[in-house]
């Protein structure tokens, strides 16, 4: 009889084990927000010679329930695109080092100047290289820089809180302009 009631003690103590790690284990495969975005380097295939009038004219941020959100405004098509990243984001043209707070820093580098090239007047107009929007209060981003423009590529860093998922596309509008996205996850 005890023999029996220690086996049937031992099945009960298993199964509520099982019954008490599964719901976790199965928390855990489920990724947050519906996310599979990964942090590797995406890349995207625009005009490599955009338009003379193609140019970048704005850079803004916005705070959603998943992630935080960089939005390049350009006046024509986004042109070709890498997004990655970094060591330290480097500015365009020279490489130095343009320092951002955070664990991690993304580069965002779009071939898309910012300025007119056939007048060479700037078209993205910004008070602070060093903090083109307030993103105090983000979850993510701790800091967007402008990493400089140069023979027709223009770069943008993020510094964000950690390595995170991303994902990069492209939206057309308003009109004839467009704008290059980028969303970074609050979390994996």
């Amino acid at each position: 009889m005890k023999r029996l009631l220690r086996l049937l003690l031992g099945v009960l103590i298993v199964m509520s084990v099982g019954l008490t790690t599964a719901p976790a284990a199965q928390a855990a495969t489920r990724p947050y927000c519906g996310i599979y975005w990964g942090s590797l380097a995406k890349t995207g295939a625009g005009p490599t010679y955009p338009s003379a009038s193609d140019w970048v004219y704005n850079v803004r941020t916005g705070r959603h329930t998943c992630y935080d959100r960089l939005v390049i405004d350009v006046s024509g098509p986004v042109g070709a695109y890498t997004v990655r990243y970094v060591a330290q984001v480097s500015t365009e043209g020279g490489g130095f080092a343009v320092p951002t707070r955070g664990g991690a820093a993304l580069q965002i580098t779009v071939m898309n100047p910012g300025y007119d090239p056939d007048t060479g007047t700037q078209t993205y107009l910004y008070a602070n290289p060093d903090e083109l929007t307030n993103v105090s209060g983000y979850r993510t981003f701790r800091q967007v820089v402008w990493a400089g423009t140069y023979e027709g590529n223009s770069s943008v860093g993020i510094g964000v809180r950690a390595r995170l998922p991303f994902r990069v596309f492209v939206l057309a509008g308003p009109g004839s302009s467009s704008r290059l996205v980028v969303d970074v996850a609050h979390r994996w």
